[in-house]
């Protein structure tokens, strides 16, 4: 009986873990794409990384990437940056796998 409460108990650590770590890459992300959008937008310095903090921020407005890639279009779009949706969603999805990377590394 024992056995089965330490694999229980092992497999809710392991969950606990997996989604802190995924939680860590998702905020890595979201801090990437920032710098990589306020680059489009002409930011830099102070200024690049206080547009990464608002993406960052963005994100806890509903579940899912939706908010985030919302945030970037209309910044884009004040802004007159060409970038299709297609490319936004890609670099999200490409520096996902960079995040996810670093945080392995770390």
């Amino acid at each position: 009986m024992n056995d089965m409460k330490d694999r229980q108990e092992g497999f809710e650590r392991k969950f606990v873990l997996d989604e802190e770590q995924r939680f860590r890459a998702v905020a890595r992300r979201n801090k990437l794409l920032g710098l990589w959008a306020a680059e489009k937008l002409g930011k830099s310095g102070a200024e690049a990384d206080a547009y990464a903090k608002e993406v960052i921020n963005s994100d806890f407005e509903e579940a899912g990437d939706h908010d985030v890639f919302r945030k970037i279009r209309k910044d884009f779009d004040a802004a007159g940056v060409a970038q299709s949706d297609h490319q936004i969603r890609r670099t999200m999805e490409e520096l996902m796998a960079t995040a996810v990377e670093q945080i392995r590394n770390a």
